[in-house]
């Protein structure tokens, strides 16, 4: 049976846009209250206006560790809990391949995907350990299972990173009650596609999974009883262009 997610607190990272905005709201309507973290506080308001006035905006910056270690102790302070993490913050570079990715920019994309997500694990995990029980949702990504010349060394490095990551926490920390799960999204329309070396048409992204469709999934995770544990979770568009890459020449079909 599904939980009733009714008062419990979910904080979101990266939650102005994308799959962090949808899970937000998801989590909202099913009665939680959403602490959203980003960047950009405008962003954040327009989503807080979605949530049915169940949401606080923590402004944050994933990569600053001691703001990430302040932020998860304002939301304890002011709730007394933290039930879920979704860890959704994360970028990815134009120039993104080896020929031309730059130390800099390797650096920015590790510092924002995999440590921002290790300093937001890290300041929760005292507390749902203390509760006997909560809830991480690493967004990962396709690439933390595939690696892929669309997504470059350097996100593809920072998402293989958060999948083990994400295990490692499951061996630590299940036996006090603590679940992770790594959800893993092939090609999602979100803002991210903006910075795709090769654009991305209006008709692909009609056929990707959508953001909603994310943040439906983040809810079912978050709804399910606590001894169930989905500890990674893969989600692609039925038409899955690098299966319909790969296929070319090779099956009948449509291509």
């Amino acid at each position: 049976m599904l939980q009733d997610l009714s008062g419990k607190v979910a904080w979101i990272t990266g939650a102005g846009t994308g799959i962090g905005q949808s899970g937000a709201i998801a989590l909202a309507q099913a009665g939680m209250h959403v602490v959203l973290s980003g960047r950009r506080k405008e962003k954040l308001e327009g989503v807080a206006a979605q949530c049915e006035g169940r949401a606080t905006i923590e402004e944050l910056d994933v990569a600053n560790r001691d703001s990430v270690s302040a932020v998860a102790q304002s939301i304890i302070q002011k709730f007394g809990r933290i039930d879920v993490l979704v860890a959704s913050a994360g970028i990815n570079i134009k120039e993104r391949n080896w020929h031309n990715v730059s130390l800099d920019d390797w650096d920015s994309v590790l510092r924002i995907d995999l440590d921002g997500a290790f300093y937001c694990c890290k300041a929760v995990l005292p507390t749902m350990k203390e509760q006997g029980e909560g809830l991480i949702i690493n967004i990962s990504s396709w690439a933390g299972k595939h690696v892929s010349l669309v997504t470059g060394p350097a996100y593809t490095a920072a998402k293989h990173g958060m999948n083990a990551m994400t295990e490692s926490i499951n061996m630590e920390a299940g036996s006090f009650g603590v679940r992770a799960c790594a959800m893993c999204p092939g090609e999602v329309a979100t803002p991210i596609l903006d910075n795709r070396p090769i654009p991305v048409s209006t008709e692909d992204r009609a056929r990707m999974v959508q953001p909603e469709d994310c943040g439906d999934v983040i809810r079912f995770l978050a709804q399910l009883p606590n001894h169930v544990c989905i500890n990674d979770l893969t989600i692609s568009p039925t038409y899955n262009r690098g299966y319909v890459a790969q296929a070319k020449g090779t099956i009948p079909g449509p291509t």
